[in-house]
C-alpha cells in the first residue's frame, strides 16, 4: 500500500493550529484566577481556592504539552514563558495578596489597627514576588526553584486550612518575602527527576487532600476521624515535600545556577 503523502504546508498548517491550541490552554488559567478574584470579592473563599486549583492544574501540565507542541517553532511571535509569567503573576501572587488583604489574614493590632497589617502583607507579597518572576536564575539546572517561587496561593491555602493565626501569618510571609532572594532550593513535583517515582503519587495525594480539606475547613464542627486522617496525610505529604527540598539545598551536590527556564 502506497504511503500516504500529505502536502508539507497543511501539515505544518496542523502544527501551527496545535501550537496555538497549547496558548489558548495555558490561557485558561487567567480566566480561572479572574474567576477566583471574582469569589474572593463574594467573600467565598472556598470557591477561590477551587478555581485557584484549576488554575494550578493547567499551569503544572501546559509546559510538558508546549514542549511537546514545539510552540516555539510554529508560534515564534509568541513568547509562551512571557504568557506563562503573566498568568502566573496573577493567579499565585495577585489574587493570594487579595485574599490576604480581603479576608484580613494578619489583624495585629500593635502599631496600626483595623486591616493595615493585611495591606502591608499583602504590598509586600505583590513587590516581593516581582522579583521572583524578573529573576533569569529562577531555576537550578535540574529544576528546582532557587528562592521561594512565590506560590502565595498556595501559602493562602495553608492559612485557611490549618486556621493559623495572624501573629503567624505574618512571621510566615515576612520570612517567604525574604527566602525569595536566598538560594535556597524548592522542589518542582512534576519536573524535578530526583526521587520522582515517590513525588509524582505524594503530589497527587497532596492535591485530593487538599480538595477534600479546602471543601470541609469553613466548618469544622462535623469533623471526626476521617477528615483527621486526611489531615495528617497532608500535612506528611507535605513534610515530603520539605524533606526534598532540603535535600537538595544542603545535601545533594548539583548545579546551582539558574537556567530561566519558565514554571
Amino acid at each position: 500500500m502506497a504511503k500516504l503523502n500529505l502536502n508539507p504546508n497543511i501539515d505544518r498548517d496542523v502544527k501551527k493550529g496545535v501550537a496555538w491550541a497549547v496558548h489558548a490552554f495555558t490561557t485558561c488559567g487567567i480566566v480561572l484566577g479572574f474567576l477566583a478574584l471574582v469569589a474572593v470579592l463574594q467573600n467565598d473563599p472556598v470557591a477561590a481556592f477551587m478555581w485557584l486549583g484549576l488554575a494550578l492544574f493547567v499551569d503544572g501540565v501546559d509546559g510538558t504539552l508546549a514542549r511537546k507542541a514545539r510552540v516555539l517553532e510554529y508560534t515564534p511571535n509568541v513568547d509562551g514563558r512571557t504568557l506563562d509569567n503573566v498568568i502566573d503573576y496573577f493567579t499565585y501572587v495577585a489574587v493570594p495578596a487579595l485574599m490576604v488583604y480581603w479576608f484580613n489574614m494578619t489583624p495585629l493590632d500593635f502599631g496600626f489597627s483595623g486591616q493595615t497589617w493585611s495591606l502591608i502583607s499583602a504590598a509586600a507579597i505583590m513587590a516581593v514576588s516581582c522579583y521572583t518572576f524578573a529573576n533569569v536564575g529562577m531555576k537550578s539546572d535540574d529544576y528546582y526553584f532557587v528562592g521561594f517561587p512565590a506560590i502565595w496561593n498556595v501559602v493562602v491555602m495553608y492559612f485557611f486550612i490549618l486556621q493559623t493565626g495572624p501573629l503567624t501569618n505574618l512571621i510566615t510571609i515576612a520570612a517567604l518575602c525574604v527566602l525569595t532572594f536566598i538560594p535556597v532550593k524548592f522542589v518542582h513535583p512534576l519536573r524535578v527527576t530526583d526521587w520522582r517515582p515517590v513525588t509524582i503519587p505524594m503530589t497527587v495525594l497532596w492535591a485530593a487532600m487538599s480538595l477534600s480539606l479546602i471543601i470541609q475547613a469553613k466548618d469544622r464542627s462535623d469533623w471526626g476521624l476521617v477528615e483527621d486522617v486526611q489531615l495528617w496525610v497532608w500535612v506528611a505529604t507535605s513534610i515530603y515535600f520539605f524533606f526534598i527540598s532540603v535535600w537538595r539545598t544542603f545535601f545533594k551536590k548539583g548545579e546551582d545556577e539558574g537556567d530561566g527556564h519558565a514554571a
